[in-house]
């Protein structure tokens, strides 16, 4: 039939009497479901090695069973298929695998638009609006419970054994537990590689943000392979210093700039604001923290009676932000706020804003997994400025420190091999602690390598 001819098309339409839009719909869903039907033939011909009614005279062990029968869900609705079968049962059939109740894609788009931040009732009307397909919530909502073992999974991946700089914040959402309503709050830690790629490691959803729940994140992704982090950046979370050297004693922090600004602007009358501010720019762009104490001595002689628990704002929170002073203008703009993890938390709150209370944590990190995973599918770009920062003289420091590091380590090896001479452990013992030393010193070599070709150091 040729389907660009309008008179073969009407008389198709008269001699199937298709009279409307549902007639017309039966009729596909019948259509569709013998060829599938069809297809499933051919492949158990293929995997049989001879066609039906074509058995050849050599015995075979292996022949056909008959059918059983599956309803699958298309775009046209639900349909019953036989389903062929052969005696051992060793045919997997791909037009419709064993176990696939949908062949319509809706699963995909279902999973796309909760991603956005559609609720399951939105999604429900959305499905029905367009593709006339009836699916409840309670179907919905089991749909994207089949991505559980993703996340899973993602959360427990392995990582680089190095990161450059590591951004770390929390996010909160309500969540209902035992019949309240309790405000949670996710642990998210964004890092950014040697070779400049960002790269979110990981979500923790706890009931607080402290310190000792940070050293919790430290330590989990210290057992998923990372080793070290050169420069770690965060609010003003109390404890957290510690937390980090706890984990990361290599580790330089750096206290986000930006939060001690607006925390100490707070305290200023709008009239005075744009003054204020101004004598604070010498103090975070001087070149070196020298210089940057002189421009704070200026500032507090000016506001510091008029303004002082603002300027005050500045003298506690100085040694958690004066690490920067010891880098170059170009690593100072990646590590002086911790604005990359902000505008990720931003992304995840468009998508959450609908949602009121979430029913269980985990159904607060479904939700931002498939998020997450539609923010990178969208595209992400190199860390900004990073390249430049890899030119400048303070990065050799990193490759500096790494060396350090392994030098450490196979010295440490050197120590394991006296042990065994010594007989003090079990040779097979200390093989395996072997074994994980060589391991790391490969990691470390290869970070090394990377950092110097990033760097143009032979």
């Amino acid at each position: 039939m040729d389907f660009t001819d309008k008179q073969q098309i009407k008389q198709f339409i008269l001699e199937n009497d298709i009279r409307d839009v549902a007639s017309l719909n039966e009729f596909l869903k019948s259509v569709s479901g013998v060829v599938i039907e069809t297809m499933l033939e051919a492949e158990r011909d293929a995997h049989l090695g001879y066609d039906k009614n074509h058995r050849s005279r050599i015995k075979r062990e292996n022949t056909r069973n008959g059918y059983s029968k599956k309803t699958v869900r298309s775009l046209a609705g639900a349909s019953e298929l036989s389903i062929p079968r052969d005696r051992e049962a060793s045919f997997e059939p791909q037009v419709v695998k064993k176990h696939q109740t949908d062949i319509s894609e809706i699963e995909d788009k279902v999973l796309s638009m909760y991603a956005k931040g559609m609720t399951t009732r939105d999604i429900q009307e959305h499905l029905l609006d367009i593709y006339g397909a009836q699916i409840s919530p309670s179907t919905i909502s089991q749909m994207t419970d089949k991505v559980m073992p993703q996340v899973t999974a993602w959360r427990m991946r392995p990582l680089d054994g190095v990161y450059a700089i590591v951004y770390i914040d929390g996010i909160r959402y309500k969540v209902r537990e035992n019949g309240r309503i309790k405000s949670k709050c996710v642990y998210g830690v964004v890092g950014i590689d040697l070779e400049g790629h960002k790269d979110l490691l990981g979500l923790w959803i706890f009931e607080n943000e402290t310190a000792q729940n940070w050293l919790r994140v430290f330590d989990d992704l210290k057992n998923r392979g990372v080793f070290d982090i050169l420069v770690l950046c965060s609010d003003g979370l109390t404890g957290i210093e510690e937390a980090v050297s706890a984990s990361f004693p290599n580790t330089v922090y750096q206290g986000c700039v930006v939060h001690v600004i607006r925390n100490s602007t707070k305290y200023v009358s709008h009239k005075d604001r744009k003054a204020f501010c101004a004598d604070l720019k010498p103090i975070y762009t001087a070149p070196t923290e020298e210089a940057a104490l002189e421009a704070f001595e200026q500032l507090e002689n000016k506001w510091g009676q008029k303004y002082q628990l603002g300027v005050e704002t500045w003298q506690r929170n100085w040694d958690r932000i004066s690490a920067m002073f010891g880098f170059s203008p170009e690593i100072r703009r990646l590590i002086y706020t911790t604005n990359p993890i902000e505008s990720f938390n931003r992304q995840l709150r468009k998508v959450t804003k609908t949602r009121g209370v979430f029913p269980s944590d985990d159904a607060v990190l479904k939700l931002l997994y498939l998020a997450t995973q539609d923010i990178v599918r969208s595209g992400t770009s190199p860390a900004a400025n990073y390249s430049e920062a890899c030119a400048a003289e303070s990065v050799r420091d990193f490759v500096h420190k790494l060396s350090i590091v392994l030098k450490e380590l196979r010295e440490s090896r050197v120590w394991i091999q006296l042990i065994i001479r010594a007989n003090l452990l079990k040779k097979e013992q200390m093989a395996d602690l072997e074994d994980e030393a060589t391991q790391l010193m490969n990691i470390i070599g290869k970070s090394i390598v990377t950092a110097k070709q990033n760097l143009g150091i032979s």
